[in-house]
């Protein structure tokens, strides 16, 4: 999937990757975030990403002129997840929106652990 923005100049295209590391990226910014996870369709295993992998616990979803962002995570026990998906969604949202020109839709998290 490659985003096209069209303006009175010409037309910018930005790559599926780069949306996805700019994604995750932000994602890990905020506290209370261990991790990306990526989770295996056959047994449901969850594997858990360093910075290098950040982008198998990010997906992305075209919807009209806009995108859904999908983002699976371990989050640090004793901290409030609501919380933290909260500025997780509002940073994300924020960085892509300012950092590519696209608009985000959705942000919908999954957390796919606690660690202690």
């Amino acid at each position: 999937m490659e985003c096209k923005i069209r303006n009175e100049i010409g037309t910018i295209s930005i790559t599926e990757d780069v949306l996805l590391k700019v994604a995750g990226y932000a994602a890990l910014e905020c506290y209370g975030i261990v991790a990306m996870s990526s989770k295996r369709a056959k047994d449901g295993f969850v594997e858990w990403l360093g910075r290098e992998a950040l982008t198998k616990g990010v997906q992305l979803r075209m919807s009209e002129d806009m995108i859904d962002v999908d983002l699976f995570i371990i989050v640090e026990y004793g901290i409030s997840i609501a919380t933290v998906c909260n500025s997780i969604t509002e940073t994300v949202r924020y960085k892509m929106e300012s950092m590519t020109g696209v608009r985000v839709r959705h942000v919908n998290i999954t957390v796919e652990g606690i660690r202690i």
